[in-house]
């Protein structure tokens, strides 16, 4: 692996979504996530992080240094056990306890950071029977939420098929199942997120990382089609690199920097990515600040 990353980074991600769930909530029958106060979709940083994953997972083969530590059906105290086993000099310790020395401990981390590309990136919490510390990731994703207040639809569904021959027999032959679906008919979500040079430096985070968070993003609805999400479009990626590792400008002012608006009165709900116009001041960049546009 090179040297960590030198620069911070600040971006704004904007992806869309038609006829499709974006990011169904599990404790409301799976109906797309919403902020009930102003009717706004969500999309949260965890669902997006799976994608970011579950790219990088097909890129590099789970091969270190690109192993997936969280994954579909991951056992995590196994993950963790591959640090003690590749550090066969250092005596693992009683349940949940990191090794007594402290320069063991760091090597026991670092194992799993050098190896694993979402350790390195996001963090975890690697403190398990079998324990690996702690790490805070240098990449943050806020929740996403779509520019306008969002209309979610449930649609009827029919398989023309039944599990059992009891339920064939109370059809009389007829075979037919019924079911429900949701739908956004259209949204556009925005995202934003941070890249910290001071957290790169201690999970070693690099430039090759940072590439593929970008690519990642970039790609991260190309192998993620389903019925359920239906049509769904990373449209925009703007990154914004300071000169410094501590930064030039408040991140704040720089997501300011990003407004979206109607290209149409807005008298009808938007349905296409043309319904919106993007815009991006770069006049007002600060001094010291690198605009970027991705996609």
């Amino acid at each position: 692996m090179s040297n960590s990353i030198q620069n911070r980074y600040e971006f704004v991600y904007l992806f869309d979504v038609e006829n499709g769930n974006p990011n169904g909530d599990p404790d409301a029958g799976n109906m797309p996530r919403i902020d009930p106060e102003t009717s706004y979709g969500l999309v949260t940083d965890v669902c997006l992080k799976r994608k970011i994953r579950n790219y990088v997972d097909i890129v590099k083969a789970n091969q270190p240094p690109y192993e997936i530590y969280v994954k579909e059906k991951a056992i995590l105290n196994r993950q963790n056990e591959k640090a003690y086993i590749n550090n066969s000099e250092i005596e693992r310790p009683p349940s949940k306890k990191l090794p007594k020395k402290q320069e063991d401990a760091k090597k026991i981390t670092k194992w799993m950071c050098d190896n694993f590309f979402d350790v390195r990136t996001f963090g975890a919490v690697m403190m398990t029977e079998v324990n690996c510390g702690q790490v805070r990731g240098p990449v943050q994703l806020n929740f996403a939420r779509s520019v306008d207040p969002i209309v979610p639809m449930e649609i009827s569904i029919t398989r023309m098929a039944v599990t059992t021959d009891r339920e064939a027999e109370q059809q009389s032959g007829d075979n037919r199942t019924m079911g429900r679906k949701h739908i956004v008919p259209y949204a556009l979500y925005r995202a934003e997120g941070y890249v910290s040079a001071h957290l790169a430096a201690q999970t070693g985070f690099s430039e090759e990382d940072l590439k593929l968070l970008w690519d990642s993003l970039i790609n991260a609805f190309e192998h993620d089609h389903s019925a359920a999400r239906g049509k769904m479009n990373a449209r925009k990626l703007i990154v914004f690199k300071h000169d410094s590792m501590l930064g030039n400008a408040p991140a704040h002012k720089l997501f300011d920097l990003v407004t979206i608006k109607r290209t149409t009165d807005g008298s009808s709900p938007a349905r296409a990515f043309s319904d919106y116009n993007v815009i991006v001041d770069r006049n007002n960049v600060p001094q010291g600040v690198t605009l970027e546009d991705k996609i």
